[in-house]
């Protein structure tokens, strides 16, 4: 499977009371190599989740792999955060925006269904998602 984590896969996947966690298991089964993600993502899963000890662990068993450079994307970045200015983005979700457009094979897999049915990558395109069942 090539895809992206979103935060909310990654605290799913290690809190034992979130609503989602069984399904982020399951998806996790499925998973045959390193998930990209960035850093703003690991800081927010890191403090949804209490542990950055747990989210480097995902790390270094190679769950995830960190595939973006914000310096290197800042100009694109400014231009997400503009056009999605009403909307409020956090920096994790421009970077993984930003991600989808450079990994465009790669689904984002997220529980914030509601904002990347909005986001768009390349402008007008819509970003593929991998989202928990209703």
């Amino acid at each position: 499977m090539k895809a992206i984590a979103d935060t909310g896969l990654i605290v799913a996947f290690g809190s034992r009371t979130d609503r989602h966690h069984a399904w982020a298991v399951e998806l996790a089964r499925n998973i045959t190599e390193p998930l990209l993600t960035c850093e703003a993502v690991l800081a927010e899963a890191a403090f949804h989740l209490g542990s950055s000890p747990y989210v480097l662990s995902l790390l270094e068993d190679e769950l995830l792999r960190i595939a973006f450079d914000c310096n290197r994307h800042l100009g694109r970045l400014k231009q997400l955060a503009l056009r999605y200015e009403d909307r409020k983005p956090d920096l994790a979700d421009l970077c993984v925006i930003c991600m989808s457009e450079i990994y465009p094979r790669h689904s984002v897999i997220t529980v914030d269904e509601a904002d990347f049915r909005i986001y768009r990558r390349n402008k007008r395109d819509v970003i593929p998602t991998i989202c928990p069942p209703h």
